[in-house]
Formats: structure tokens, sequence, C-alpha cells
């Protein structure tokens, strides 16, 4: 014979789980531009200023929705200022300040100046915040939302 048990609140937390499934995307949204901003100011902080304005050049830029619920923040360089990075040799080859500044290059046959890693820095260097602040930010507009 099959015993039938009630939980209490079960209502409650199916109505609450419901109203879950409907979060808005620009709660999304918002938690994910509050975690790339402290990187994006960590990497603004970190750039180097030695020849062109890397600071100046770096953007927080939306990549496009193609799933809902997911939002991703890339930090770069303006588009509108390679012409500033963009140098030739007097053998044409092509080089990227910016590229050689977070990676490196080479002088010469057998020199190499290792790379500033400032991007690399920024994201590594403040994970555990970019985390806590993603969440809280997060934590904040869904319990917004349940409550309402």
């Amino acid at each position: 014979m099959a015993r039938r048990s009630d939980i209490e609140g079960m209502a409650e937390l199916e109505a609450m789980l419901k109203k879950l499934e409907k979060v808005p995307q620009k709660v999304v949204t918002k938690a994910a531009k509050a975690g790339a901003s402290i990187a994006f100011k960590a990497a603004k902080a970190n750039a180097p200023v030695d020849q062109g304005d890397l600071k100046g050049a770096l953007i927080l830029k939306p990549e496009r929705r193609t799933k809902v619920g997911k939002k991703m923040y890339n930090i770069k360089l303006d588009p509108a200022k390679n012409d500033i990075f963009v140098k030739i040799s007097k053998e044409g080859k092509r080089s990227y300040y910016p590229a050689s500044q977070e990676y490196g290059f080479r002088v010469g046959e057998s020199g190499y100046i290792p790379g500033y890693r400032y991007l690399k820095r920024a994201i590594d260097g403040n994970k555990d915040a970019i985390e806590t602040k993603t969440v809280q930010v997060a934590v904040k507009d869904i319990d917004k939302i349940l409550k309402g």
C-alpha cells in the first residue's frame, strides 16, 4: 500500500522555481557587466604607457547574445584606434604594438623581450573578486524578482 506524505512549503517552492525560470536577461547582463568592470579597471591600471595610449584605447564590449541567460564581455582595444598601433617596418613586416606589449617580441636574432601580460593579469589577479561581484549582483536582482 502506497503512503502519501506532504512537504510543508512545497507549493511556495514550486512557485519560486517557476519565477526563476523566467529571470530576465537584464539580470544576467547586469551581473556580467559588474564582474567584467573589475577586470576592465585592472587592465587599464596595468596597461603599459611606454608608447601609444593603451589605457585610452581599451574598451569593454559586450558579445552578441547567442543563448538566453548568457552574457559575456570582452576587454579589447578600440578598432577605431588600430591605425595608431599598427607599425610597418622597413622590411615590410607588420607589427601590432598592443600584442607585443601583452605577449612580448623578438629583438634581433636571439633576443626576446617578454610581454607585460596586463590583460591576463587583470583577469587572473581578480578572479575571486570578479566571481564574488557577479554572484552578488545576480543574487540581489533575483531576490527582488522572487519577492515581487
